[in-house]
C-alpha cells in the first residue's frame, strides 16, 4: 500500500471540488470502521486541522458503547447520543441535523458510491450517486477510493479499527454482501461501470470516439482493441505473449524466444534492423490493404522481427490455414 499515492488522491479530489480550504478546519464523522478511521487520519497527515464526532444511537447496546469508547479513545471524538429514529433514513437525517456550524467530513468510498447507485435504479430508476459535497456541506473526500484500499491504509499505518455488525441487517449491507456478487460473476467490471455510471463519466471508448485528432487505442477485453488512427476507427485482436503457440485468425504461430508479443500491424511499423515500413512489405508482398490490419506481426518492444508469410525469422515459425 503506498499510502502517499492514496493521500496525494485524496488531496487531488478535494482540491478539484473545493471540498476544504487549505489548512482549514474540519468534523470528520466517525463510526470506528475503516473507512472514518481512514478519513480521521488521512485529513491530519494532508495538514487539515481534523477533529472527530461519534453519533451514539445506542441500537446495538454493548457494541455500541464498545464504539464509542473506541472513537473516543482512537481519535479524540466528541460523542454525541442523540434520542429517537428508528429507519436507516431517520438516523441517517439525526446524523446530519448536528454540529451544523462546522464543515462536516463523512467516509463515504467509491463502494459506497456503487452501493448507493445501484439501489437508486432499482428502487426509482434514478442514477444519480453520492456527491462529492452535500448542499448541506458536508463533504465526502474518500469517493476516489475503493473499501478495500481505506482498510489497506489502516493495516499499511498500524490503525485499529472497528468492524459494525449492524451492516448485514441494511439495505447497504444486502446489495454488498448478495447483489454485488452476483453483478461481478456476470461482469468483473460491474463495479467499476457502476462508478462510472454514477459519475457520469464517458468511457475510454467514449473518448476515443469523440476525439478526431491523432491516434488512440482502448482495450475492450475479450481479445479485442478499438483503434483510431484520425478519422478512422476500427477493431483489432489485442497483442498476446507468444509463449509456446498463438493461434491469431487463421495463423498458427509458435516460438520459444523469450519477450515476444503477436499483435496486428500500425502504421509507423518498421522491421527490426532496418529502415524498410512494413506497410511496405505489404505491397512488395502483393498482400491486400483490406488483410492488412489483421495481418499478424511478431514483435519485440517495438521493433518487427517477423511478418508470418513474408518476412520469416529462424526461430520463429508459422502456419496458415487454407480458407
Amino acid at each position: 500500500m503506498a499510502v502517499d499515492e492514496l493521500r496525494a488522491r485524496i488531496e487531488r479530489h478535494i482540491c478539484e471540488h473545493e471540498l476544504i480550504s487549505p489548512g482549514g478546519e474540519v468534523v470528520a464523522l466517525v463510526s470506528g470502521g475503516a473507512d472514518s478511521t481512514c478519513l480521521w487520519h488521512a485529513l491530519g497527515a494532508l495538514g487539515y486541522r481534523v477533529s472527530a464526532l461519534h453519533v451514539n444511537h445506542g441500537l446495538r447496546g454493548e457494541e455500541s458503547e464498545a464504539d464509542a469508547r473506541f472513537c473516543r479513545e482512537a481519535f479524540g471524538a466528541e460523542v454525541v447520543e442523540p434520542r429517537g429514529g428508528t429507519t436507516e433514513d431517520e438516523l441517517r437525517q439525526i446524523r446530519y441535523s448536528l454540529a451544523t456550524d462546522r464543515l462536516r467530513a463523512t467516509g463515504h468510498t467509491a463502494s459506497d458510491q456503487v452501493e448507493t447507485v445501484l439501489y437508486r435504479l432499482v428502487s426509482s430508476g434514478n442514477a444519480k450517486g453520492i456527491k462529492p459535497k452535500r448542499e448541506d456541506g458536508v463533504v465526502r473526500p474518500l469517493l476516489p477510493l475503493w473499501r478495500e484500499e481505506t482498510e489497506a491504509y489502516c493495516e499499511a499505518e498500524g490503525l485499529d479499527f472497528r468492524d459494525d455488525s449492524s451492516n448485514a441487517g441494511t439495505r447497504r449491507g444486502l446489495i454488498r454482501d448478495e447483489l454485488l456478487p452476483l453483478l461481478r460473476r456476470l461482469h468483473p467490471g460491474a463495479d467499476a461501470n457502476l462508478l462510472r455510471l454514477a459519475e457520469q463519466r464517458p468511457s475510454r471508448l467514449d473518448l476515443l470516439l469523440a476525439s478526431g485528432e491523432g491516434s488512440g487505442r482502448v482495450d475492450l477485453g475479450q481479445g479485442l482493441t478499438a483503434v483510431r488512427e484520425y478519422d478512422r476507427v476500427w477493431l483489432e485482436q489485442t497483442p498476446v505473449a507468444l509463449e509456446g503457440q498463438v493461434r491469431w485468425g487463421s495463423w498458427t504461430i509458435e516460438s520459444e524466444l523469450a519477450g515476444l508479443k503477436v499483435r496486428s500491424w500500425r502504421p509507423g511499423d518498421r522491421l527490426a534492423g532496418r529502415r524498410k515500413k512494413v506497410q511496405d512489405v505489404f505491397v512488395d508482398a502483393k498482400i491486400p490493404r483490406s488483410e492488412r490490419e489483421a495481418w499478424p506481426l511478431v514483435v519485440r518492444g517495438r521493433e518487427v522481427v517477423a511478418v508470418p508469410g513474408v518476412i520469416e525469422h529462424p526461430k520463429v515459425t508459422a502456419c496458415r490455414e487454407e480458407m
